[in-house]
């Protein structure tokens, strides 16, 4: 099933989600699968559940290339609920983001260059890692929709902003 994406201006995007409990765990499966189609479909590399219009701890990392991400890494989709960052190191890498609850805008993102996490998996696990790259790019991206932040409000300076099709066509001039 695909869900309605969540649009700038809508509350559910700017409040900080709520804990998916134990008890509700089990019932996460239809959501999570749904959100997978809905970023699948709308051709996207992760997607929160605020996005979705849902106010949980809950989001999907999920690279693969595409017209939007032409260099992004293979991966299946990673649902990630109750995420928590425990580390990150000191230095940053200013890179490209854009938003499926702001379409149509690129700008230049700040962001750790490796961090340590911990999730639970859609299975109850507890599980840890460490992300490098596009990958803790993706987390971190989604790790703010659940705190009720977009990448806009880390974006350091706003000339940095590109329409969609310019950045596009600046991918293209890339050699």
């Amino acid at each position: 099933m695909i869900l309605p994406i969540t649009q700038l201006g809508q509350p559910v995007l700017r409040g900080k989600a709520s804990p998916v409990s134990k008890k509700t765990l089990r019932q996460m499966r239809p959501l999570i699968q749904a959100m997978i189609q809905t970023m699948h479909k709308a051709r996207g590399v992760g997607i929160a559940a605020p996005q979705v219009g849902k106010s949980l701890r809950l989001f999907i990392v999920a690279p693969q290339p595409s017209v939007r991400y032409p260099h992004a890494p293979r991966m299946k989709p990673v649902a990630m609920i109750n995420p928590r960052l425990i580390k990150h190191s000191r230095a940053m890498n200013t890179g490209w983001e854009g938003c499926l609850s702001i379409p149509g805008i690129r700008g230049q993102v700040p962001r750790y260059t490796k961090i340590h996490i911990q999730f639970t998996s859609e299975t109850g696990d507890l599980r840890s890692a460490v992300l490098t790259g596009f990958v803790a790019r993706i987390f971190q991206h989604e790790f703010d929709h659940i705190n009720g932040r977009v990448f806009l409000d880390r974006v350091r300076n706003t000339r940095t902003l590109v329409t969609e099709r310019e950045y596009r066509t600046r991918l293209q001039r890339k050699p």
